[in-house]
């Protein structure tokens, strides 16, 4: 079994995929990044290869080793949701935590984070505001039905994140910290 944490972008899936790992005394694995080191190139540069759909079958290729694994934290792509093959693999092999904020978070965190251009191309041709709000209007059906369980992200601490996440495991899964 393993803990797949879903969301959009800049949402705290690494971040509490570290934290998490450690305190389950479990392995974390950021998806993302596994994409990036498999293929030896930036996010941005796939896409603009091989545009959305090439790199959402890397993306799945991923998903698919990951899933394999056993006790690991797994932070996925923000996108991961879209092809419900992904969903049905997450759900079969593990719980599905989506890590949920509001498009101004989200747009706050964006502008802050120094891996936003290389990790995060534009979705669309919108303006950032506006495509961050149409995307999570489009998703949020994808994710509320790949998700065992939420948790909102905005006003709460990473500490206070982990501790509402491990307290569900703990009450739900019978899985011990």
């Amino acid at each position: 079994m393993n803990v797949y944490l879903i969301g959009y972008r800049c949402t705290g899936k690494t971040t509490i995929a570290k934290m998490i790992g450690r305190s389950l005394g479990w392995e974390y694995i950021d998806a993302d990044v596994k994409l990036v080191d498999d293929y030896g190139m930036t996010i941005s540069d796939m896409v603009s290869r091989e545009g959305w759909a090439g790199f959402r079958k890397k993306e799945q290729s991923v998903l698919k080793e990951i899933s394999t694994l056993k006790k690991h934290v797994i932070a996925t792509g923000g996108g991961v949701i879209l092809d419900s093959e992904n969903c049905q693999i997450m759900k079969d092999t593990g719980i599905v935590i989506w890590l949920k904020a509001q498009p101004d978070t989200i747009m706050d965190r964006m502008m802050k984070d120094r891996m936003t251009d290389d990790q995060r191309p534009a979705l669309t041709d919108k303006k950032l505001a506006q495509e961050i709000l149409d995307t999570l209007q489009e998703r949020l059906p994808l994710y509320e039905g790949a998700m065992n369980f939420s948790v909102e992200t905005d006003k709460s601490s990473v500490t206070d994140i982990e501790k509402i996440i491990l307290s569900r495991l703990k009450e739900k899964y019978l899985l011990e910290a």
